[in-house]
């Protein structure tokens, strides 16, 4: 079989390999059909991810066809259609022992730690198979990964009713936190420095969006909430974010942040102690496949549109370097396999 192999920064080749065989008795194969090119993705391409190691076949956002089971599998069958659980965990640390696998002390993530879904075929355990709406094309449905570490980050911020949401940042990530925020019944702010991408927030159904470029960030804040949002997100990730939240988030508020920059930023613990801030980070998703899922069969959330290319896996490469291309038309690629 075919698979992408990112052999170390800026070096990728498709190279031909044995396909993988079901091993255990709890195995499934699955043959891939659609794979998301995540910014997680870009980063380890250019080599500026913390955490990944290589040679490695990248991708975790993974959809495709049950092709085989182990005798033992029940959970799905040969012809289901699913996603696939990015999280390998060990189920004995201390995060694993009290329900947060996602952050497992011997954690690993399928296309960073280990090789994920840049390739034909994929075998992983019958626990990691999610069974995929009737009727949502492949390339469409690689967007429930993001959209769980959306529903993530808001589960972690205890948002209810009653909160005022400030979400910094409303490109991909933002707009998939505004989708799942929206659920909660809460007051939504975005800030961005795009006026597209805040006229999109203000589709989705934000109540309120600045352009923070153009307008007072904080005047503005102080004038939609008197006391500054009880929630503030950071879905921008840049080294002066989470000081500016510190600084907008009303007090007893809690800040979620979700970037893995290795610049320190420099957060004053004054802001922190005195207003009694919540500041919580946010790992990837904590077993809200399903709960995503769900709610798009309800009708509460959408998942289609939010591609904007597809390329043949066969085109991978091309894919990547369009990317770098910086083409202002490019937001999210996915890779076909058909």
């Amino acid at each position: 079989m075919k698979q992408l192999l990112t052999e170390k920064p800026k070096v990728l080749r498709m190279v031909d390999v044995d396909q993988p065989k079901i091993e255990g008795p709890k195995d499934v194969l699955v043959k891939i059909k659609a794979a998301g090119i995540c910014g997680s993705d870009v980063h380890i391409y250019h080599g500026t991810s913390p955490v990944a190691t290589y040679p490695r076949v990248m991708g975790h956002e993974i959809t495709g066809v049950v092709a085989e089971i182990g005798k033992a599998v029940t959970r799905v069958k040969p012809g289901d259609p699913v996603i696939v659980d990015q999280i390998v965990a060990c189920g004995e640390c201390y995060p694993c022992k009290i329900g947060r696998p996602n952050i497992c002390c011997a954690l690993k993530v399928r296309g960073v730690h280990i090789d994920g879904g840049y390739r034909e075929y994929l075998c992983a355990g019958e626990n990691a198979m999610h069974l995929l709406p009737e009727g949502l094309p492949f390339t469409e449905a690689v967007m429930i990964e993001p959209m769980s570490i959306a529903f993530q980050a808001c589960s972690r911020a205890e948002i209810t009713a009653g909160d005022t949401v400030f979400i910094l940042g409303a490109g991909a990530l933002g707009k998939s936190i505004i989708k799942a925020a929206l659920l909660t019944g809460a007051t939504l702010i975005a800030a961005d420095v795009a006026d597209r991408r805040l006229e999109e927030a203000k589709a989705l159904g934000v109540n309120l969006v600045i352009n923070s470029q153009k307008e007072d960030l904080p005047a503005k804040l102080k004038e939609y909430t008197t006391w500054g949002p009880t929630v503030s997100i950071d879905a921008a990730g840049f080294p002066a974010s989470l000081p500016l939240l510190t600084d907008l988030t009303c007090n007893a508020g809690r800040i979620i942040t979700m970037a893995f920059l290795e610049e320190p930023s420099p957060v004053q613990q004054f802001k922190i102690t005195a207003k009694e801030l919540d500041i919580r980070g946010s790992r990837l998703q904590n077993n809200r496949f399903e709960e995503v899922i769900a709610a798009y069969r309800a009708g509460k959330i959408t998942i289609e549109g939010q591609v904007s290319h597809v390329f043949p896996f066969s085109k991978a490469i091309e894919a990547f370097e369009r990317i770098d291309s910086g083409d202002p038309s490019i937001g999210k690629i996915a890779l076909s396999y058909e």
